[in-house]
């Protein structure tokens, strides 16, 4: 008996296993971190030792922990230690109220750094009068803030001078500066790569300390363990990042397992070594828990600053023209070696898509990978698998291409009335086709884009698949395409094994199984039978990773 005990036995529950041979349990056994059996109570009693610590769920669900295929750790972590915060559907007298706040707490000379004003501000934000009441509340301070997309940065005339942005200062490549229509002078939008400009006099003033990111990745873990998340991808780890992970691991505080993306271009926002001087170090940063298998590739920007790439134009523009559809960053030729070499290397790749057009681009680099190299078990990703072309749906089976179901923006929002701007409501309005890429075989993987999405909650997303309607109660009577709208079952797989299988993390986590790490949530309800509108209102118990509480709610 006493070699046959396990370390753990979880009972007298209603566990959905994710696993389709056996999705109901009653309890399962641990042992050195790892399920060793699924049963009902009476089948587990037997690996119940002397020293097994026993859990009770009194009927509670238990579920595979949650994994997260698209955050960005370091930059979430610091946005809830160190940033003011307001939420996106801030006004623009708010906005600024909240900036003079801040301005009157802060130490003189102090950057204030914060966000997200919400996409649909941004005809009001680039203007001089915008700048010039933001100058009024910032007196002595730099400021910058981040838009809802985390593309673009609206900062006022003290952060400009420190950047050197000025009326004769020309747009960088891939971006660009707004400007008074009258005048010609910076208005202090700062579009795509222009954002890089204030970004880095931000990091080279010291703003950030090592300590501050060690604390910021800390406080990332424990908010990702909180919303039961187990599991990550980070979409943009530059070496810092890689470095703070593995750290994390080597100390045994790194409560989730973590796979990386490393960019294959330096960001606008990041700063460091990228591509292949950053891929070439990747086994210095690997670690048990910490992988970085995968490349980030941006192809395109946001459709809110008309920095996505489509097939058909945007609304006419005075400044871009009536026949504008954005471009890509990459070209195609590009595209393909980098697939090709990461391949090679045992690397999947994810690639930022936002519009649709580099949606078939990217779809078409992997296919002509695909055609020379033949099927691969890797899998890549696209992200932000937002605007697709209906014709393209079908292609993600047939590739074997993930779709990267992230932000959580199956509902309206001021992030979509941007889009409506842009590109006018009937084109805004096709935005995630979920249920089409299921019926088409596509494998879907559920992603936060936190701190894009001001949290990682994963039942928040969770309820706008189901729904297509904003949890929060904002857009009353609105819901988002909602012929795509898909059950909570098949929401649930998207959040667990699927995104564990896009990850390659399968054989590991996504299901209660045998063999596989014990990392499971403990839930205050039984979603498959909550109403579809109070989803977003459950709450995680108790978050288990490898067979040990790593969050337990009070």
């Amino acid at each position: 008996m006493p070699e046959r005990s396990a370390d753990l036995v979880v009972r007298n529950g209603r566990v959905y296993t994710m696993d389709r041979k056996r999705p109901w349990a009653s309890a399962f056994a641990v042992k050195g971190g790892r399920i060793v059996a699924v049963g009902e109570d009476g089948d587990i009693a037997a690996l119940t030792g002397p020293d097994t610590r026993v859990v009770d769920l009194e009927g509670a669900m238990a579920m595979p922990g949650i994994v997260d295929v698209h955050a960005h750790l370091m930059m979430g972590g610091q946005a809830e230690l160190f940033e003011l915060r307001f939420p996106p559907t801030s006004s623009f007298e708010t906005l600024i109220a909240r900036v003079g706040e801040a301005a009157a707490r802060a130490p003189e000379g102090a950057w204030i750094i914060g966000g997200q004003w919400g996409s649909d501000l941004l005809p009001k934000l680039n203007t001089a009068e915008a700048l010039a009441a933001l100058d009024r509340v910032s007196p002595g301070h730099p400021v910058m803030l981040r838009d809802d997309t985390y593309h673009n940065r609206w900062i006022n005339s003290q952060a400009l001078r420190l950047a050197g942005v000025a009326s004769a200062t020309p747009d960088p490549e891939k971006g660009s500066i707004g400007r008074d229509a009258a005048t010609g002078a910076p208005t202090g939008m700062m579009i795509e790569s222009a954002a890089g400009i204030v970004e880095r006099v931000i990091a080279q003033s010291g703003h950030y300390t090592e300590a501050m990111d060690r604390a910021a990745m800390a406080r990332s873990i424990a908010t990702l363990n909180s919303y039961g998340v187990t599991a990550f991808l980070d979409a943009a780890a530059m070496q810092p990042i890689l470095a703070a992970l593995k750290g994390l691991d080597d100390r045994g505080e790194l409560t989730a397992w973590s796979v990386s993306a490393m960019p294959a271009v330096e960001p606008s926002f990041m700063f460091g070594i990228a591509g292949d001087e950053l891929i070439a170090l990747r086994e210095e940063y690997r670690g048990a828990h910490a992988r970085p298998d995968f490349v980030k590739i941006f192809l395109d920007g946001v459709p809110g600053a008309r920095t996505a790439a489509f097939h058909e134009p945007y609304v006419s523009d005075p400044v871009l023209g009536c026949c504008f559809r954005g471009s890509t960053i990459v070209t195609v030729p590009d595209l393909i070696r980098w697939v090709g070499k990461c391949e090679k290397l045992g690397l999947g790749v994810k690639i930022h898509c936002a519009g649709d057009a580099a949606v078939t681009q990217a779809l078409d680099a992997i296919d002509v990978v695909r055609s020379f190299n033949g099927p691969t078990k890797l899998v890549h990703h696209i992200a932000h698998a937002s605007y697709i072309a209906p014709s393209d749906i079908a292609r993600f089976a047939e590739l074997g291409v993930a779709a990267d179901l992230s932000p959580f923006l199956w509902y309206p929002t001021s992030f979509l009335e941007g889009h409506k701007q842009t590109m006018g409501d009937a084109r805004a309005l096709r935005f995630w086709p979920n249920r089409d890429l299921l019926a088409a075989g596509a494998l879907l993987a559920g992603g936060s884009d936190w701190p894009v999405m001001p949290n990682p909650d994963p039942w928040n997303g969770m309820e706008g698949l189901v729904t297509r309607r904003n949890p929060s109660g904002e857009f009353p009577g609105s819901a988002l395409w909602p012929e795509q709208a898909i059950d909570i079952a098949t929401a649930l797989e998207i959040f667990t094994i699927n995104s564990a299988r896009a990850i390659g993390l399968a054989d590991t986590v996504g299901s209660i199984e045998i063999g596989k790490s014990a990392d499971f949530i403990v839930l205050d309800r039984n979603v498959l039978e909550t109403p579809a509108e109070d989803i977003a209102d459950t709450r995680v118990l108790a978050t288990w990773f490898e067979g040990r509480v790593v969050h337990e709610r009070a």
